[in-house]
């Protein structure tokens, strides 16, 4: 765990192995707790968990004060839903279904400042609450905000390698759930999956792109590095919590 920002980013792009884990509860406990556990970063899962703005806020900020890297998986791919994420102190965004070279451009931009991009701020948590200049978040931005663009529709393998080239984009996360379902299989082992993480990892590679999933289990996850795949998000708090007490009434009974 870091209190340089702008290490996570670094890390990412340099391909070292990251394991950190979704969460669905957004709770300053939860957050505390997953910053003991040696985890590289976090995932707050604004798509499929409770969590809007409001409750984003405290868990983000313990994450801040502790060094432990946010991401926020934000509820879809929207302007006001990066800038919620982002200024509430997120080092980056995970980005549901960019399924064209045309959405990840418009997530690229809307990430970062500039002309038609992320507006701009001073006064966020991100920023210091007013603490810092508008060069010194310029530069921040450029060397911390961290992108990842989730590629999990059928329609964005045949022009994955156009959108691993999208500057602003820094990493490729496949969604292997969803890539079942749009690829009629019948779990995310199986070997039409597989043909789509390797696709999606050979753009990412000619492009000089981090590339990141989901995994549920460490064995899978060890499966994937082997292929390619640097950072994962193996289970979620309430995985995690619902496996240990599994495990544990197993034991006792």
């Amino acid at each position: 765990m870091s209190t340089n920002r702008a290490d996570f980013r670094r890390r990412l792009l340099a391909n070292e192995p990251l394991i950190g884990t979704f969460v669905k509860t957004p709770s300053v406990d939860i957050v505390e707790v997953l910053a003991m556990s040696g985890m590289d970063f976090m995932c707050l899962d604004a798509e499929h968990g409770a969590i809007d703005r409001r409750s984003m806020d405290a868990p983000l900020a313990i994450a801040r004060a502790l060094g432990f890297p946010a991401v926020v998986r934000v509820a879809m791919a929207a302007p006001d839903a990066i800038l919620q994420a982002l200024d509430c102190g997120a080092i980056g965004v995970l980005v549901p279904h960019v399924f064209s070279v045309e959405r990840a451009h418009d997530v690229a931009r809307w990430a970062h400042f500039g002309e038609g991009g992320r507006g701009y701020a001073g006064s966020t948590r991100w920023a210091g609450f007013a603490g810092t200049s508008i060069p010194d978040n310029l530069k921040r931005d450029r060397e911390e905000t961290v992108v990842m663009a989730q590629i999990e529709d059928a329609g964005a393998l045949p022009v994955v390698d156009q959108i691993a080239k999208v500057d602003g984009i820094d990493s490729l996360f496949v969604g292997p759930a969803d890539f079942a379902v749009a690829l009629g299989a019948p779990g995310p082992t199986d070997a039409k999956v597989i043909g789509a993480y390797d696709k999606v990892i050979a753009a990412a590679r000619a492009a000089n792109k981090n590339v990141s999933t989901f995994a549920g289990t460490p064995e899978i996850a060890k499966d994937l590095r082997a292929r390619g795949v640097s950072a994962f998000l193996i289970n979620s708090d309430q995985g995690l919590m619902l496996t240990a007490a599994r495990n544990t009434v197993a034991a006792m009974r």
